[in-house]
């Protein structure tokens, strides 16, 4: 439930002429604006130039259909590197191929669930692009995620059959999978094909355990027919519960949002044939469509690696002369806190983008300065697959910025007391959007869906502002999510955990500043009577198989109390606003 701030007293009662006058004024304003709404009402497009045409067709497909077209377009040119082994666009068509005829010959059928289990290896497009030609829907697990997280998951989704490798952590977090029945078999690359890898570990002898490279030699006949609107991707978001839920992304959705990057991005980058670095995770839906299928699209070559490493992102740019390159902030700053980032040569280096966390202005100013270019983003969500809004280069720097709409992409703000009334420039509201792009729904969630849209717009939970430029502003965070180093952190889900200590009363959590990650969660805790109290160390200990890395508390405070409303409710909104007096006071 949102509150919202009366200037004045309610019209009717002894209300000073000035704030009835005012508020006349704005409810003539707004039935104007909505009387008038049409193209004429979309200042944004004043920023495009005259090759962005934000009303321009943006056609959908299928994703196998996007690769076919890709080889077709690009054959032996590279499509990925990976620990300086390549991978051509016509191999990468051919293996993701050969796999689908497995999964076929193996009982996968349309409608079928297959979980991927991945970390940035050539395994991960090869599996993603095999399930979707078998007919199968792709769920999308993070290596970072808890063992209960998984098992949530894949029971959540129906999946029954996990691809992941052998690198020892993720095989034997699988085969755990496995034997407590999540699955039903699990299908393993060997990451030693990309390359000699000492200690990988080796397949058990059991016949739910088969190896990609066997499934590779299986024929599964004819394909099944693929329609764009068929749901292509579970891609799981956080919930207001503290569960998580899956975000359905049909082959249409990230198909127009692919199509929406390509008539934003500059011209250098249409021409295909440049160098991209890889280092976001693909299982995120960011680097999945920004990253993967738009590189796929252009004909650019990925430089893909496993993990984030500033020596061999350096040596991407520096020597292998990559132009394009998309991070977190705790990637850029990383980078241009490193010693050889002085020497290196960024010239190469004609798109820096920055997303998935808010980078302070001066860290942004700096870095650009040291790579020669500055950093822009945007903004976008899991639910809009995630094409959302880009910063034009000539627009001037501004706290919560997050620029115009992508071509094809509709962004209003609304009323928060009814969204659905369209409120004009200047005026405080919820971000509303619709576009092809925009998901299905949340699986097996329908109310959750129908509360989600109004009047055919998504309704995204983020409170912004267009100004009279057309520019689009977020001033408040959508809900009370915590982006720590790029990663969503609900709140929810961490205090779910939290209550779990036997010595737990109650407890709050909240985002704190951190230098390095932009938020960090915070733990606010009251102990039960009785209990002895518990350090961070302590309960990072205990939280270590509860949440990801990303999730556990980086701070811990123990109190008597904790704040609460009139009616009972704890309030982490004024733990939120006393650690904003701090701030400011620091």
């Amino acid at each position: 439930m949102r509150s919202v701030t009366v200037a004045g007293p309610i019209a009717g009662g002894n209300a000073r002429p000035n704030v009835v006058a005012a508020r006349q004024n704005r409810q003539a304003r707004r039935k104007s604006w909505e009387a008038t709404l049409g193209d004429a009402q979309r200042p944004w497009q004043r920023w495009n130039p005259p090759c962005v045409a934000w009303d321009a067709h943006v056609p959908v497909g299928t994703l196998p259909g996007l690769l076919d077209a890709a080889v077709a377009r690009y054959g032996d040119r590279p499509a990925l590197r990976f620990r300086g082994h390549t991978l051509s666009f016509t191999r990468l068509g051919e293996m993701a191929t050969r796999l689908a005829h497995g999964l076929r010959a193996r009982g996968t059928r349309p409608g079928d669930h297959v979980a991927l289990y991945l970390p940035n290896t050539p395994w991960h497009p090869i599996a993603f692009f095999a399930a979707l030609r078998a007919g199968a829907r792709v769920v999308h697990l993070s290596p970072l995620d808890p063992p209960r997280a998984l098992a949530y998951k894949l029971a959540d989704s129906g999946a029954r059959t996990l691809v992941t490798t052998n690198l020892p952590a993720m095989l034997a977090a699988a085969l755990h999978l496995l034997a407590a029945g999540a699955v039903d078999r699990v299908l393993v690359g060997d990451d030693a094909a990309w390359g000699s890898m000492p200690d990988l570990a080796a397949l058990p002898q059991d016949p739910r355990v088969v190896s990609l490279e066997t499934l590779m030699e299986e024929d599964g006949g004819a394909w099944p027919e693929l329609r764009p609107d068929d749901v292509a991707l579970l891609q799981y978001t956080g919930g207001t519960t503290g569960q998580p839920r899956a975000a359905m992304l049909t082959h249409a959705n990230l198909t127009a949002a692919v199509e929406s990057y390509v008539l934003s991005v500059q011209d250098f980058e249409r021409a295909s044939g440049i160098r991209v670095v890889g280092v976001l995770p693909l299982f995120h839906i960011y680097a999945l469509t920004r990253i993967l299928l738009l590189s796929l699209r252009l004909g650019n070559e990925i430089l893909l690696h496993a993990r984030f490493d500033v020596t061999e992102v350096l040596r991407d740019i520096g020597e292998h002369r990559a132009a394009v390159m998309a991070g977190v902030p705790t990637m850029w700053i990383a980078l241009a806190n490193h010693p050889d980032a002085a020497a290196c040569d960024f010239s190469s280096l004609r798109s820096a983008l920055s997303g998935g966390a808010p980078m302070p202005s001066d860290v942004a100013a700096r870095v650009g300065r040291i790579v020669g270019r500055r950093l822009l983003g945007g903004w976008g969500m899991t639910e809009t697959s995630p094409a959302g809004t880009r910063i034009p280069e000539e627009a001037a720097p501004a706290p919560g910025l997050i620029g115009l709409p992508l071509p094809g992409i509709d962004l209003r703000v609304v009323s928060l007391e009814d969204p659905s009334v369209a409120l004009p420039p200047g005026e405080r509201g919820e971000l509303a959007i619709r576009g092809a792009n925009v998901f299905a729904g949340y699986w097996n969630r329908p109310e959750e869906t129908a509360a989600a849209f109004r009047d055919g717009w998504l309704l995204t939970g983020d409170i912004g502002v267009m100004g009279e430029n057309g520019l689009f502003r977020i001033v408040d965070r959508r809900k009370s999510m915590i982006i720590s180093g790029g990663f969503n952190v609900y709140p929810a889900m961490v205090e779910n955990a939290i209550y779990e200590h036997p010595a737990v009363r109650e407890v709050i959590v909240a985002g704190i500043p951190d230098a390095y990650r932009g938020q960090a969660a915070k733990a606010f805790v009251t102990l039960r009577a009785g209990a002895a109290p518990f350090d961070l160390a302590e309960l990072r200990s205990f939280l270590a198989d509860k949440l990801g890395r990303h999730e556990l508390p980086m701070a811990l405070e123990i109190r008597d109390e904790l704040p609460r409303s009139p009616a009972g409710k704890l309030l982490r909104s004024a733990l939120e606003q006393e650690i904003a007096l701090e701030t400011r006071k620091d």
